[in-house]
């Protein structure tokens, strides 16, 4: 890619971040959009609609970014949650390296690059120029400003572990009941409107026959569904569950009865800590351990046909990245290709648009095969599709775009560890122009997406136009999506340490991309998302994890390219810094993951003891013991005919 299409496609994604800021400070003004924009605020009551017209609501105003500023950390985690600060952390954590990334990358590294003569490129026209000019590439082969790279990379991976140790069976009723909660909703809707509105014909789209009033329909319909739910409750009273929650009166109590096998068959009794009652995911609660080992075998092995059938729209971009492949393929677009713009256009923006949307549809797919594995808790799911993801993206969206190769190539390269860093060397450089791409593309599109929600704001404005106005019992507020954002947050975070000294011009791009999304995601933590459910900060680990592995595969890059530029010593003194970080990483992982894992008994302990003195205990545990109900058994009061009546399939125990 030479540099014209570059700017042609931060143009392009420059205008639309412009063009969407502009109008969410417009559209988050108007009444009817405080669903939309301000959701978390409006469930709470401390925004109302005001529909008195007002001229300051059609000026476009910063006023939100300095909203958004303003709360401290404490602030925002008594609003939000703990996984909510995690997220931000995140932020904060790249933020601080990319910093000094690019310090280092834009005013040392860049200029050596620039200035180097391997390439022979044209510095005549510097729009023409290819992105690989101001790469390490350009370095000539045994020159000794390759060793401010091998000092680069010694002074970042320090940098950045630095800052690292500072960031310390009820599925049948469950359908019947949801559809009764819809009709509940839809019956509110109708009961608002005007005498008219409430006939329909029962003929064919609603267009032909009798005339009939659709309250009493959906009411008739209402009383049948729970006539079934009481039906289905029936046939389950007489079931035994092979599962419960058990409550204990101390802490400790429960920390030796969680570690202590309880049986002499180990898969016979599965002890596992409960999440919060809001967390519990109830269909693979009462889940036999060999029900849940046959699920996770599944999973795997659609985990691992997913990635492989991704590979075909990673080639499809492959192939708009080069313009004579295209040509090949397609000969009738010569002609068009020939334009500078639409050359510009095609390599640099459409291949990374393409390949998002492709990558959009796969985060409900890694939450379906988490759900599938027998995690009883949502939270559970979402850390474990958020792995799924990362790891999906690593290997599709960048060892495949570097590897350029078949799914059985890509895996015989690792299969031969001594050929890894020749290969990386010799394939990672080449494809800086693309990922550079990718981050303006992918990055500053989704962050503006993420503030402007256009689908949301589509939905919101076909019910007021067909349905008439928004009714409170039709509205919900959204969830924060960490199983999709926390991904895409630690790609970048592997894209900009890995090419931190191969092509330091991608620095200035990621770093944008964090300020941005600091202050947009702060926003929407304290306006639009509310925390149902709560991992405890467990996602931290992940992007420990993460970080990790980007450093690693830096190192091993950096041992491939010194040794394809002819500097043997560089490449060898580059040996000890994936030993070292791997060290580093085995003490964090001793030092802090237990934190993550379970709660110290001297911790334990001392809350039992403060719990003796709390007069509100009693009346806690009274409330555990009724607090894990199926939602489905849960007594159902929608139509006028309800009489509550339900059988409960659970039963409380306290020890």
């Amino acid at each position: 890619m030479i540099l014209s299409a570059l700017l042609t496609s931060v143009g392009i994604n420059l205008g639309l971040c412009f063009l969407f800021f502009a109008l969410y400070s417009i559209l988050r003004n108007q009444p009817g959009n405080i669903t939309v924009y301000s959701p978390l605020l409006f469930n709470e009551r401390k925004a109302q609609q005001q529909d008195e017209f007002n001229l300051e609501r059609l000026l476009p105003s910063p006023g939100w970014v300095k909203r958004a500023w303003q709360p401290s950390e404490d602030e925002l985690l008594s609003i939000t949650g703990l996984d909510a600060v995690v997220f931000m952390r995140v932020f904060i954590f790249c933020v601080r390296v990319f910093t000094f990334a690019c310090i280092i990358g834009i005013f040392i590294l860049l200029p050596i690059n620039f200035l180097g003569n391997q390439l022979a490129d044209d510095f005549s026209d510097l729009p023409k120029k290819s992105l690989e000019s101001f790469s390490i590439s350009n370095v000539d082969d045994g020159s000794n400003r390759l060793w401010i790279h091998f000092c680069a990379a010694y002074v970042f991976t320090g940098v950045v572990c630095y800052l690292l140790y500072l960031v310390r069976r009820t599925s049948k009723i469950q359908s019947l009941i949801n559809d009764a909660e819809k009709l509940y909703r839809k019956l509110g809707n109708l009961k608002a409107r005007n005498s008219q509105q409430r006939f329909m014909r029962d003929g064919f789209l609603g267009l032909f026959g009798q005339k009939v009033d659709i309250v009493d329909h959906y009411e008739k319909k209402l009383e049948d569904i729970e006539d079934n739910v009481r039906l289905e409750r029936s046939s389950l009273a007489a079931e035994e569950v092979p599962a419960a929650f058990v409550s204990f009166k101390s802490r400790f109590g429960t920390a030796i009865a969680l570690h202590i096998q309880q049986g002499i068959d180990p898969t016979e009794w599965v002890t596992e800590r409960a999440p919060e009652p809001k967390d519990v995911y109830w269909p693979f609660f009462s889940a036999s351990f060999m029900k849940r080992g046959i699920f996770k075998i599944a999973v795997v092995v659609a985990y691992i046909a997913l990635t492989i059938l991704f590979l075909i729209p990673v080639v499809v971009v492959q192939g708009l990245t080069h313009l004579d492949q295209l040509e090949t393929w397609l000969p009738f677009l010569k002609g068009l290709l020939s334009l500078t713009f639409v050359s510009d256009l095609v390599t640099g923006y459409l291949p990374s648009l393409i390949l998002q949307l492709f990558l959009s549809v796969v985060p409900p797919i890694m939450i379906l095969f988490s759900s599938m594995q027998g995690y009883i808790s949502h939270s559970q799911i979402q850390k474990s599709a958020c792995t799924k993801l990362l790891w999906f993206t690593v290997w599709n969206i960048f060892f495949a775009n570097v590897l350029s190769g078949s799914a059985l190539y890509l895996v015989n390269v690792f299969l031969e560890p001594k050929k890894i860093p020749s290969v990386l060397a010799e394939a990672v450089p080449a494809q800086a122009s693309f990922f550079i791409a990718y981050v303006v593309t992918s990055g500053w599109t989704s962050l503006s997406s993420e503030l402007f929600r256009l689908f949301p704001l589509l939905c919101s404005f076909m019910k007021r136009l067909f349905v008439g106005k928004d009714n409170d019992d039709d509205f919900e507020v959204p969830q924060m999506p960490y199983h999709s954002e926390i991904p895409r947050v630690l790609f970048f975070e592997i894209l900009g340490v890995t090419y931190f000294f191969l092509a330091p011009l991608i620095l200035p791009f990621l770093l944008v991309y964090y300020c941005l999304g600091y202050i947009i995601y702060r926003n929407q933590f304290l306006n639009v998302y509310a925390s149902k459910f709560e991992t405890g900060g467990k996602f931290w680990p992940i992007v420990h994890n993460s970080t990790i592995f980007s450093l690693v595969l830096m190192h091993i890059i950096a041992i491939g390219i010194f040794g394809l530029k002819k500097l043997p010593l560089a490449s060898s003194l580059s040996i000890p810094l994936p030993v070292l970080t791997l060290i580093f990483n085995e003490y964090c992982q001793k030092r802090f993951r237990p934190i993550f894992k379970a709660y110290p008994t001297e911790c334990l302990i001392k809350k039992d003891r403060e719990d003796q003195n709390d007069p509100t205990m009693t009346e806690f545990l009274e409330k555990l013991a009724t607090a894990y109900q199926d939602p489905a058994l849960m007594p159902v009061q929608n139509s006028r005919s309800a009489d509550g009546r339900s059988s409960p399939l659970l039963c409380a125990v306290e020890v």
